[in-house]
């Protein structure tokens, strides 16, 4: 149930950093699920790093958009110049 839950997340975060950041991304509905899901690790990892999350706690959700914000841009950057 957990993972499903995760998924569900994912997708919405995933989507919302995409409606943040519109455009043509390959890739579909699982890189965005991924991408969803990754950032909001990420903005746990960063917001534990800068002590504004305590251990085991979860990144909220605005900053879980901005990390899947962030990584929507770095994948824009590499899938774009592996396409040149």
């Amino acid at each position: 149930m957990h993972i499903l839950y995760m998924l569900v997340i994912g997708l919405v975060i995933g989507a919302l950093a995409k409606a943040v950041m519109p455009g043509r991304d390959p890739g579909g509905i699982f890189i965005t699920i991924l991408l969803g899901i990754t950032g909001s690790l990420l903005a746990g990892f960063i917001g534990r790093q800068m002590d504004w999350y305590a251990t085991g706690q979860p990144a909220s959700f605005l900053a879980s958009i901005g990390g899947a914000v962030l990584l929507l841009i770095v994948y824009r950057v590499v899938m774009t110049r592996r396409a040149s």
